[in-house]
């Protein structure tokens, strides 16, 4: 049988900034794959080029050389608009700071992705009624950014980065900004959602304890990356 191929590829990945006599190597030649179903941990410390890299691995940025594919797909080799219809269908994102809409609902923001693809709004307002129960929040859907908790407002954040069903999650930090009770429920929701829908996830965090929980975890260190053995105490 053959091996899979890899949802995500990254391939001699450099990234600097500045005239040649003064240039900042920040990313310097990162490879790295990972498939349907694993969830990895990015760690480093700040400054370490870890957001910088995860925006070239959804496309947000473009790397000084090497090249990122997504399902098959080169990002790098796309025009503008098939780009954006890309990240939008494929990729989810999440970060530290939620990012919702504060004059719509909880439904109505995880709907968004839908409506910018032109999902019917009945169907789309279905879906994302789907995600928000699947992350605990059924009960809060009427409800705006402002009535609802950190965390869940962070739930809403993680059902709109999935409710257009994408291969690859990308979370920056995603419970950075959470009291550790709520960090670990928010973590676990997202654990459980990646294995359910058998997600690549790349997770930035500075949270050992979270990243140890991850089937993998990798260290960017002055731009170079490297991964780790698993071990540890798991949280589950």
């Amino acid at each position: 049988m053959n091996n899979p191929a890899p949802l995500l590829e990254a391939k001699g990945l450099r990234k600097y900034f500045g005239p040649d006599s003064q240039r900042v190597e920040v990313l310097k030649g990162v490879e790295f794959t990972l498939f349907r179903g694993e969830m990895a941990a990015l760690l480093g410390v700040s400054g370490s080029g870890k957001s910088t890299l995860l925006q070239i691995m959804g496309g947000l940025d473009r790397p000084s050389e090497g090249t990122v594919c997504v399902d098959g797909e080169d990002l790098f080799a796309l025009s503008a608009n098939r780009a954006a219809e890309f990240r939008n269908r494929r990729i989810g994102f999440v970060y530290q700071s939620h990012r919702l809409l504060p004059e719509f609902s909880a439904l109505e923001n995880v709907m968004m992705p839908l409506l910018i693809a032109r999902t019917p709004r009945k169907q789309a307002a279905a879906q994302a009624a789907v995600l928000l129960e699947e992350v605990g929040l059924a009960h809060r859907i009427d409800h705006r950014p402002g009535q609802l908790s950190g965390g869940e407002q962070q739930r809403v954040a993680i059902a709109r980065a999935l409710v257009t069903d994408p291969g690859l999650l990308l979370a920056d930090e995603p419970t950075g900004n959470l009291d550790r009770k709520t960090a670990l429920e928010v973590f676990r929701i997202l654990r459980a959602l990646n294995t359910k829908r058998g997600l690549a996830c790349l997770m930035v965090t500075h949270n050992p304890e979270l990243a140890v929980d991850l089937d993998r975890r990798l260290h960017l260190v002055e731009g170079v990356l490297t991964e780790e053995p698993h071990g540890g105490e798991s949280l589950a």
